[in-house]
């Protein structure tokens, strides 16, 4: 059959696909939480944002949309997220992943040059310790023939062994010494290690609850879009329906009864837009005091990570210094060990003259 023109438009501009068209053409259909788009985004332009300034997840994104050369009519800022019309967010992706080729490239340029300098600083290295061992062996070839060097051969060995025993005690208080602070050590690192588990617990507990706390958010937000919606086409209706209503009144005298009917059906669309109004400023209200309570959580465990993170620090201090005392014990023990062969052999050479 032939089509209807003007009857199918009439059709869509009553059941408001028409206007639903409209306002999605002139409205802005993307959206990104402001916290994901300065995490992903940042590296357009991270002058905009200073590192070591704590700045809001919004103001930040401000600042960064602000910096960039785009079209500023393109995006909007809500109350937790910023809008984008079509074709925008691909753009911002483009030039993203152009940003990122620029920057592996010239990683890439340093991090070559960086290696070849430490392969050419290798190569002098060993050629300065080569002419230094050269030189040495030169000198020792030139004077290992003397008398005079013969007889320092024959005597240094006997020079120590006075000092052997006194060198010895020294050794053994100096064992008794290490061996105590190394138990101290080791009871200070077991303390510590305890209570760095019992931080962590806290930490994972705390991050559940801002978890949760964070799905109720993102559960509100999407009740107050879907109010905003409704709203949005409510009004559009009442639009509609008040320009109707307006033609109708310049019609004769038969459409009364039709335009009275018309005007109901608006007071009854006013009054539900009144009822979500109050149902979006409750949610609005719900939503406030669920960022505060995130906001909160996330302070206190951000001051438990920096707990841990001092306790990480000392845990690894005191385990190099556990580590350093094992090998001045070991060093003590085979000075010891080396000491006492020396000490029998000279006996031996006592006791052979």
């Amino acid at each position: 059959g032939v089509m209807n023109n003007p009857l199918v438009m009439h059709q869509l501009r009553c059941n408001g696909v028409l206007e639903g068209i409209r306002i999605c053409r002139k409205g802005f259909p993307n959206r990104i939480l402001y916290g994901d788009f300065r995490q992903r985004y940042r590296i357009l332009n991270p002058a905009a944002i200073p590192e070591g300034q704590f700045i809001d997840s919004r103001k930040g994104a401000e600042k960064l949309l602000g910096s960039l050369d785009i079209d500023h009519n393109q995006y909007k800022f809500g109350h937790t997220k910023v809008f984008f019309k079509a074709g925008l967010l691909g753009l911002l992706e483009e030039m993203r992943d152009e940003r990122l080729a620029r920057i592996m490239t010239r990683l890439q340029a340093q991090v070559r040059g960086f290696l070849s300098r430490q392969e050419f600083k290798k190569i002098l290295e060993r050629r300065d310790s080569l002419l230094v061992i050269q030189w040495n062996i030169r000198a020792f070839m030139g004077v290992k023939n003397w008398p005079w060097m013969k007889l320092y051969f024959k005597i240094k060995p006997l020079l120590k062994s006075a000092e052997t025993e006194k060198e010895m005690q020294n050794m053994k208080e100096e064992f008794g010494r290490l061996k105590e602070a190394l138990e101290k050590s080791e009871a200070r690192r077991k303390e510590l290690e305890e209570k760095m588990v019992s931080m962590l617990q806290e930490k994972n507990d705390l991050q559940l609850q801002v978890q949760a706390e964070q799905d109720n958010l993102a559960d509100a937000e999407e009740r107050c879009d879907q109010l905003i919606k409704n709203k949005i086409q409510l009004e559009a209706k009442v639009k509609e329906l008040t320009e109707r209503m307006e033609d109708e009144e310049e019609m004769n005298a038969e459409l009364t009864a039709k335009k009275r009917k018309l005007e109901d059906e608006c007071s009854e669309l006013k009054k539900d837009i009144d009822d979500l109004e109050l149902s979006l400023a409750k949610v609005e209200k719900e939503k406030h005091a669920t960022e505060n309570k995130v906001k909160n959580l996330t302070e206190e465990m951000a001051g438990l990570d920096e707990i841990i993170v001092k306790l990480t620090k000392e845990k690894k201090a005191l385990q190099e210094s556990h580590q350093q005392a094992l090998d001045d014990l070991q060093a003590e023990e085979d000075k010891v060990n080396t000491l006492t062969k020396a000490k029998v052999k000279l006996e031996q050479q006592v006791d052979d003259v």
